[in-house]
């Protein structure tokens, strides 16, 4: 199946048809905002992560709208002080959110986020940032981001979507009147969107590895409801500073474990072409809101100090890249022993 939908992208008048698509349909741009026409059960939340050149200052920044099942909602801006360990939630009328219809660009009272660039003004950050030399997620008419084909199922819980993998800083912040220069800095952007994070998950992500400048790494892992039930489902990228790899569900890659000890999370997938091994550390982590049925009523703890090992091996196990990452970011949610896998 995959091969076909590779050699019907070649030949498809449906490119034309996509073409039209990316122009007009937030579907095909997961970055734009989705919920246009949503009053109830709805959240949507796009995720900032800004690190310094020296890494002595790591923030994310959470831009979104939460709207709970009476209808009741709000727009938020979250701020995680990565270093320190604290966060800041600050809630905003809906009326005061407003976004762009044909790209990603949305405003919340004096704050601006795009693709491009974010302006803070009134928070514990102010001032802005613009992002540049920004690494896609490949996106087609059959997959269109990280979600691939289940882009087009209506009744998913949780939508994904990936901005830049990685893109490098210029500006500078204050941080409750302290300026931090950010320049030469590295970003990453993602986003979800839907009625509620999974029932567990595993998210990690860093841009900051050995020996390794370009590398960019993402990985997630979580419990999916389905028509039959649930599956486990998993979104990974490696970006080596040329080739994007990508480690999913839906490309013919398979889980070969996942487990948990004390704070650290073993990671196995296996690629047509690859392997890939990692190891995360967690560190201490923060407290976050995160939606439950459309509000921000949950809670989870996210690490922005933690670290990961990459192995990447060839299918015949002779390894071509093995380095470790900081600055990453780690959650570890839920009911994790819905997504246990033992080695096989």
């Amino acid at each position: 199946m995959y091969h076909f939908l590779m050699l019907f992208n070649q030949v498809s008048p449906f490119n034309n048809l996509w073409m039209f698509g990316k122009m007009n349909f937030p579907l095909f741009n997961p970055d734009r905002f989705q919920g246009r026409g949503k009053k109830q059960n709805y959240f949507e939340g796009w995720y900032f992560k800004i690190v310094n050149a020296p890494g002595n200052a790591a923030f994310a920044v959470i831009p979104g709208i939460a709207i709970d099942k009476q209808g009741n909602g709000h727009a938020f801006i979250q701020i995680l002080d990565g270093k320190a360990r604290v966060a800041f939630y600050h809630k905003f009328d809906l009326n005061q959110f407003s976004a762009s219809k044909d790209r990603f660009a949305i405003q919340i009272g004096n704050n601006f986020f795009s693709e491009d660039s974010m302006i803070l003004d009134g928070l514990e950050l102010s001032g802005e940032l613009q992002f540049t030399n920004k690494v896609k997620w490949p996106s087609h008419w059959y997959s269109p981001g990280i979600m691939g084909p289940f882009s087009f199922v209506p009744f998913m819980e949780c939508y994904h979507g990936i901005v830049s993998m990685g893109h490098i800083l210029q500006g500078s912040l204050k941080y409750n009147g302290v300026h931090i220069d950010f320049d030469k800095g590295k970003g990453y952007t993602e986003k979800d969107w839907g009625r509620s994070f999974p029932s567990a998950y595993v998210w990690m992500q860093s841009n900051h590895f050995e020996n390794q400048e370009g590398m960019r790494f993402k990985l997630s892992v979580a419990r999916i409801p389905w028509v039959t039930g649930e599956f486990t489902g998993f979104i990974a990228g490696l970006y080596d500073g040329q080739k994007l790899i990508r480690f999913t569900t839906y490309n013919r890659c398979s889980l070969r474990y996942l487990s948990f000890k004390d704070k650290e999370v073993w990671v196995g997938i296996d690629h047509p072409s690859y392997l890939l091994r990692v190891r995360a550390m967690k560190d201490s982590g923060t407290l976050l809101a995160s939606p439950i049925h459309g509000f921000m009523s949950g809670r989870i703890e996210e690490s922005m100090t933690s670290s990961i090992t990459v192995e990447l091996y060839n299918r015949s196990n002779q390894l071509l890249l093995q380095t470790t990452g900081i600055h990453a970011g780690l959650e570890i949610a839920g009911k994790t022993e819905l997504i246990i896998k033992d080695q096989s």
